[in-house]
Formats: structure tokens, sequence, C-alpha cells
């Protein structure tokens, strides 16, 4: 088949979507001709391309058409709409006019949806819709949106989308639930979860940055690590008030990355006097397995309101990294109820900065504990691996092709 898929961000971008939809797009090509219509880089400003109308790139069966869209950097959201914008009102024209035979559209921009269900009905193509957010949930949830008549048309438009959209691809069982309360019939929703690569069992692991582990631990007894986005769907709040009752004991909570909320905690823990809070920048992709392996324990956290909104893919590293997992998210999200299930993960409500500082000063305290939910984790991996996932979705792509097959049979 011909597979159009459209996203805004795409490597050299770091993000998210952006790797992921390069990982799809390289198990696709192994059995179909696939063309990205993404915008052009603005994550790293070694990256950026000089203004074009229109730049193409050929890799094997894979076409890469990156519009001229504004490359303004992602943590001004005022110019990160008008990326948004821009990438929009290029990509329709050069999608219309681009022969496929299946669409595949993802959730950078947050209104992608709507964009590629517009494109798929124009011109009278399935639609593959791969949610990675859900919006305009996110938005109205993360306090980005106010409730009013704009989230409400856009909730209207998007439900149209996952009403059209001949497969909806969701990131685990909260979110599939969420999907399926908008009234999607649930025999159109398949569950792909974002996944890691799990090393051979006694394979060599690299070694470890001495720099990277001194950076995170300093001088705690017990680090607490959040690395990743500092969006708007975590309990930052919760995370800095329960550093308030643990200070003097030797936790720390450590936030490596960055993101629209990075200053303003970074600002109220300096305020609160907090000395066992840290911030550090986003390390090197090399150094990601010593940043996992620095920490005694992880925070993956989701705001109540926002299961099955947000689902952090950040987990899937920690337990092939063999890291306990503190769930600071509600017990309807996948991390907080697969990880107590499994025994890699402890739960904390995010409203309650106590429950976290109980939690937190009872794994300190119980090295025992942290090592059992450490081995748990390792077990736990080989279930998300990368090539286990994305077989699964080029098998849902299949069907499509295997359905265009038996229609063309028909007509012959």
């Amino acid at each position: 088949m011909r597979i159009l898929v459209l996203n805004l961000y795409y490597p050299p971008d770091t993000s998210a979507t952006a790797k992921m939809t390069q990982s799809a797009v390289e198990a696709l090509s192994a059995h179909h001709r696939v063309t990205v219509i993404c915008g052009r880089p603005s994550y790293d400003p070694t990256a950026r391309r000089p203004w074009k109308l229109f730049q193409s790139e050929e890799c094997d069966r894979t076409t890469v058409i990156r519009v001229g869209s504004s490359d303004f950097p992602r943590f001004n959201m005022k110019k990160r709409v008008i990326n948004y914008l821009s990438y929009t009102a290029l990509c329709i024209p050069r999608a219309l006019f681009f022969p496929c035979d299946l669409i595949i559209v993802m959730t950078d921009p947050p209104f992608a949806g709507i964009v590629g269900a517009f494109i798929a009905m124009l011109k009278r193509k399935p639609l593959l819709y791969n949610i990675r957010d859900m919006y305009p949930d996110m938005a109205v949830g993360g306090s980005i949106v106010e409730p009013g008549a704009l989230s409400r048309v856009w909730e209207h438009l998007h439900r149209w989308v996952l009403r059209r959209a001949a497969c909806v691809v969701v990131l685990g069982e909260d979110m599939r639930a969420r999907i399926m309360a908008k009234g999607v019939d649930p025999s159109r929703i398949e569950i792909v979860r974002d996944s890691v690569e799990v090393p051979p069992e006694n394979s060599k692991q690299p070694p470890l940055d001495a720099e990277v582990t001194r950076a995170i631990r300093a001088d705690a007894k017990f680090v607490l690590l959040h690395a990743g986005n500092l969006g708007f769907y975590g309990a930052w709040e919760t995370m800095l008030a329960a550093a308030g009752e643990l200070s003097g004991e030797g936790i720390h909570f450590v936030f490596v990355g960055d993101g629209a909320n990075r200053a303003r905690l970074q600002s109220a823990a300096a305020a609160a006097g907090l000395q066992n809070v840290r911030f550090l920048p986003f390390f090197p992709t090399s150094k990601i397995s010593s940043v996992l392996a620095a920490a005694d324990a992880h925070v993956i956290t989701v705001k109540h309101g926002l299961e099955g909104v947000v689902v952090p893919s950040k987990m899937y590293g920690i337990l092939a990294a063999g890291k306990p997992i503190v769930a600071l998210a509600p017990r309807g999200t996948d991390v907080a109820a697969i990880g107590e299930k499994r025994g890699f993960a402890v739960f904390a409500d995010p409203d309650s900065p106590q429950e976290l500082a109980t939690v937190a000063r009872a794994l300190a305290g119980d090295p025992a504990r942290v090592k059992a939910m450490g081995c748990a984790s390792r077990l736990a991996a080989p279930d998300y691996d990368r090539v286990k996932e994305l077989a699964k979705f080029v098998q849902i792509v299949d069907r499509f092709a295997a359905a265009k097959k038996s229609e063309g049979t028909r007509e012959a």
C-alpha cells in the first residue's frame, strides 16, 4: 500500500511523537511505500533547516516531505501555535494531492486528528487515528484551554474524528476506556503501547557515566527521579510539598528535563527553601541508561482527571532499567494498575503530599523491598518489547492492505 503519515514532528526532532513516528514508519516501510508529511525541525537549534516551501528526503521505501512551517522554539506557547497553524496550512494542500491508500495521523499538532479526518474524507481514503495524547481533554484538564465554547466545538469535532476513523490506536487500557466512554465501538479500538528495546538477558550492559550519577545523586541518601517533560499533566505541587515534609531526611526529588512548568517549579522550590529538590537539564541520548540507573526509584505522575488522557511512555524504559516506580497517579491509570499488580510500582494519591512522603520514606527505609521491585521491573520489561509492539501496529495496517486487495479482487 501507499501510506501517508501526518505528524508535525519527525527526527531530527526529539519529541516522543517524532521518535514513535520514525519507529512505526521504519517497520511499515518493509512492506509498504510510506510518505511522511512533517514540519521543519524546531527542537534542537543545531538541526534547524533553511526555509523552503517543501523539502523532500528519500530513504529506502520512505519519503519525508518537510513543509515550510515556522520553527519557533516550543517553549513559547503562542509561537508554538504559529508552528501548528503554519504546518497545517501547508500540510493540507500537499496531502490532498498526494496519492495514497491509507492515511495515518497522530496528535501533533493537538488538532491533527481533525485535519487528518478532513483530508481522508475529501480523498475518500480510510483513516487510522493513532492517539498519543487525548485532546481536547488534555488541554482542558491541563488548564491550557478554559472550558467554554472553544472546548465544546473542539470536543464535538474530535468525536466526529473518532466516529469516522476506520481504526483508533491507543496507548493503554486507561486510554481505551476513555475512548469507549465517548461512544466509540470497542471493535475499532486497538492498543499498541509505547515500548522499549529490551536487551538480551546475558548481553553486556554499557558502562554507566560517573559524572551523570554524581550530578543526579549528589549527597542524597535516596533519590526519587522524574526524568522527562515538566508539562501540564503532572502533580508537581504535590511533589514539592512532599519534599518539604521530607526535608532533612536525605530523600531528594530530582527533576531531569525541561518544559512549560520548569521555571515556575524551580522558583517555587527556591522560595520554599527546598534543599532536597534539584533541577537538571536533559542529558544526551547516549547518557539515558546512566540517568535511569542513577535513581533509587522513579516518579511517574498524572493528575486526577487526566487518566487515559496522558499515558507516560517513560514507564517502559524504567522497567528495562530495573528500577521501582512511584505511581503518583489515579489508580485507574495503567502505571498504577499494572505496576501494583506486577509488583514494580507503589501508588500515591496525586493530591496527597503526605501519602507521597509516606511512600518515599517507606522505600528509603526498606532496601530489600526496593530491590524486589527492581527485579519485578526487569521481569515485566520483555512484555513491552518494541519489536512486539511494532509488529502489532504493522498487523493492524496489514489488515487494510488485505481489505484493499480483497476489494480489488471483487472488482476484477
